[in-house]
């Protein structure tokens, strides 16, 4: 069964597509199978991954109903993607039933053994495509600036987390925070470090011990449709992006090898 991983803040700007895109490309490259799903209506997981083809099924129809989940996967050099474009955006007003909260989980019930990992890039808001983000993952990772903006979203991101725990999925973990744009050298990066540290513990969990520093290879990787991974993978970039996997998977390997 698939270990399925979002990367979540309801505040934009903070790295999220990258962090994907960058998890995405470092899995593949250690030879595991993996399906990205875009949640954002803007598309910028898709784009960033390479699949740019605009007659594809994407996530909007899945959840809509008007596809199976395996007619909107897309087999990209990366990794198989299931895209995104901006219908989704109006997906807060068209859900309207019963257990709308479920159905991104049970439609990944149906493919969840063909893979070894599945990344959803959260949208920048905390909508119905976010509660489903949640309620069908099993870990979340919150990528943020050292800026004071940031720990304002993780703040707010906290009830929704909560909500989800206690009503949808009881066993949904913060799996850490990962500091994005890095610089240890600024006065203001350790003052938001120490209250992102009393954040993350009450969400029992801590920051990621790998930081991502910022990068120019970082931003210019989407627009060749590469994660940072195969981009520039000897870039400084890189080496933190794999460093940073090895971390987040650790324990997921070391959960199988007991299991033998």
């Amino acid at each position: 069964m698939a270990k399925v991983i979002a990367v979540t803040n309801q505040k934009g700007g903070v790295g999220k597509t990258t962090t994907c895109s960058s998890i995405c490309g470092e899995l593949k490259r250690l030879g595991y199978k993996v399906l990205a799903i875009d949640l954002d209506p803007q598309g910028n997981l898709s784009f960033s991954l390479g699949i740019e083809d605009e007659d594809n099924f994407t996530i909007y129809d899945v959840m809509k109903g008007n596809c199976d989940i395996v007619d909107a996967i897309v087999t990209g050099e990366i990794c198989d993607v299931i895209p995104s474009n901006i219908l989704l955006s109006g997906l807060e007003l068209e859900m309207t039933g019963v257990g709308r909260e479920y159905v991104l989980r049970e439609q990944l019930s149906g493919i969840s053994k063909k893979y070894d990992y599945i990344i959803l890039d959260t949208p920048p808001a905390l909508s119905v495509l976010t509660i489903n983000a949640y309620t069908a993952s099993d870990e979340l990772i919150i990528p943020m600036l050292c800026e004071i903006l940031s720990l304002q979203g993780i703040a707010q991101l906290k009830q929704t987390i909560f909500a989800v725990k206690r009503y949808y999925n009881k066993s949904l973990c913060v799996r850490g925070i990962l500091l994005n744009k890095y610089n240890p050298r600024l006065t203001l990066t350790k003052d938001v470090e120490d209250i992102a540290q009393v954040i993350a513990e009450q969400l029992g969990t801590t920051i990621f011990k790998t930081k991502i520093s910022a990068s120019v290879a970082i931003a210019e990787a989407p627009a060749h449709g590469e994660s940072i991974i195969t981009y520039s993978p000897k870039s400084k970039s890189a080496a933190e992006f794999r460093a940073f996997v090895k971390e987040l998977i650790e324990p997921h390997i070391k959960k199988v090898g007991q299991g033998k």
